[in-house]
């Protein structure tokens, strides 16, 4: 069964890190979000937040891996990877990151799935990002049905 959920209405950043702050708690080893929507719709802007939530470390720096493709962030009980796979041109090149193996045993935000191809796993979670004219972000969701229960009371 599929899960759907949204438009969630994202006012601005701060509402967008809110919102990555009070679902951080909700995310384990293995679990993979991927974080789809043109440039300036938020992707990053939640990503940091979620990474900053998940670490405990509000300044943590946390840079755009639109160039090194990956940033991993040691917490006490799991990694987390942020992908940025905007500059690649074909699934085998994001295979070649480590990813699959990352899918498994890490937290994954991965901005730009579309670059993965088959190699999204079956069990993520997409997150759609769309900026409105009027400036604030709308933010909706897809995936399996495990991720009904983990949603419920932020999506309320």
């Amino acid at each position: 069964m599929t899960f759907r959920a949204g438009p969630l209405l994202l006012s601005d950043e701060t509402s967008t890190a809110d919102f990555a702050a009070r679902f951080a708690p909700s995310l384990r080893a293995g679990d993979c979000l991927l974080l789809s929507g043109p440039i300036g719709s938020g992707k990053s802007t939640f990503a940091r937040a979620l990474i900053r939530a998940l670490t405990g470390n509000p300044r943590e720096d946390v840079p755009s891996p639109t160039f090194t493709l990956v940033q991993t962030y040691p917490t006490d009980d799991v990694t987390i990877w942020h992908a940025d796979l905007y500059r690649l041109a074909h699934p085998d090149e994001a295979a070649e990151l480590g990813l699959e193996e990352a899918f498994e045993t890490a937290i994954c935000l991965v901005e730009w799935p579309d670059r993965l191809g088959a190699l999204a796993p079956a069990c993520a979670l997409s997150l759609g990002f769309m900026a409105t004219s009027e400036g604030p972000h709308l933010l909706s969701f897809e995936g399996n049905d495990t991720w009904r229960s983990r949603l419920e009371s932020l999506l309320d």
